[in-house]
């Protein structure tokens, strides 16, 4: 095995319909490979190429030279002696189990702890067996289950299918009529939890990262939610709970689990207390920004989501907007695909100030 890897970060076949423009999604690692890498893209940014290098060899962002306009997973068995990078390693490639030679036992593992710990009913029975702290929880295999549980229901709570893909079919429920009403959105057979609603003064996304089968602590962000729904990160963050969900990542890594993963964490104002509310066992949004941002050394930066009128990167002048690499400020543009359905995802280097006036002034650059 050499040092190069293969990146496949298509998020098809684990996100939800209602993302607008999901199948552009792969391009979003670019920024967080070598020259050296390949990269795996689809057919449809090929338009966007030129203009995504072009922006990054401005600002000094190394990256593939390598793409390969193809998203299906059997390209990662032509290059066996690249280390592959997608996602989320899950069902989708068991497809890929008949090569033994490619597949092997670790991958097999790895594929075993992403498919346990991404249903949050497993996340919670984790928790309370490694004494993490969670909020109050009722983990049910379905909604019948739930409402013949006898316990008493935490109320204002959230209900949760088992397995949720960007916030979809989560609903906040005050009382036992809205969460009949919530119960009923759901398939009868969607294993639930319902857990108790905690007044959180932030939430935060603790990245670990894998290497060589020891794990350490990648970044601490702070999540900037749009309702239950990812709108983005903010780096640094004045608290960083690793000692919290530390067990929990010992124990995924014992069980094979690779690369990238995070924990989102709920902290109570005023208070010591903070509460693990799920892993996500894959690459997430937060990901992306924060590898761009430890290759450039950006200390201070959030991450953000535009709308634009444009529907290419050709037709956006970032002028003095763009990254100055001596200033460690400025707008790099890390999802760039999305834009031929018009939107970006944008790091915004430098100050919290300096981020807000970055933010309005590239609203009205977009728009």
């Amino acid at each position: 095995m050499t040092g190069k890897s293969i990146f496949n970060h298509d998020i098809m076949h684990c996100t939800h319909d209602a993302v607008v423009g999901n199948y552009l999604y792969s391009g979003r690692v670019l920024g967080m490979t070598e020259p050296e890498d390949l990269i795996q893209l689809h057919p449809d940014l090929e338009s966007q190429w030129a203009a995504i290098t072009s922006h990054y060899d401005n600002i000094g962002l190394s990256y593939s030279q390598n793409p390969i306009w193809d998203v299906s997973f059997e390209q990662l068995r032509k290059y066996p002696d690249y280390k592959p990078s997608v996602f989320i390693f899950s069902d989708a490639f068991d497809d890929l189990r008949q090569d033994e030679d490619w597949f092997g036992k670790g991958n097999k593992d790895w594929q075993d702890v992403v498919e346990f710990i991404n249903s949050k009913n497993n996340f919670i029975r984790l928790a309370e067996e490694l004494n993490v702290k969670v909020p109050l929880t009722l983990c049910a295999d379905n909604k019948t289950h739930l409402q013949e549980d006898n316990r008493e229901i935490p109320f204002p709570c959230y209900l949760k299918p088992a397995v949720s893909v960007d916030g979809v079919g989560i609903y906040r429920c005050a009382d036992p009529q809205e969460l009949e009403d919530a119960l009923a959105k759901l398939d009868r057979d969607t294993p639930v939890q319902v857990q108790q609603e905690v007044v959180a003064h932030k939430f935060l996304n603790l990245q670990y990262e894998i290497k060589d089968g020891s794990v350490k602590p990648l970044a601490a962000t702070e999540q900037i939610l749009d309702g239950f729904a990812h709108q983005g990160n903010r780096y640094p963050t004045a608290y960083e709970p690793w000692e919290l969900v530390e067990p929990m990542a010992q124990w995924m890594t014992q069980k094979g689990m690779k690369g990238i993963f995070a924990f989102d964490v709920a902290t109570v104002e005023n208070q010591s207390d903070c509460y693990a509310i799920e892993c996500n066992p894959r690459f997430n949004g937060a990901s992306y920004p924060t590898g761009i941002a430890q290759k450039l050394k950006i200390d201070r930066w959030c991450s953000d989501n535009f709308a634009t009128k444009y529907r290419s990167l050709d037709e956006i002048d970032l002028g003095d907007l763009k990254y100055n690499p001596a200033k460690k400020t400025g707008v790099i543009i890390y999802n760039w695909g999305s834009v031929l359905v018009g939107k970006l995802g944008v790091l915004l280097a430098g100050s919290i100030p300096q981020q807000d006036e970055l933010r309005s002034r590239l609203k009205q650059q977009l728009n």
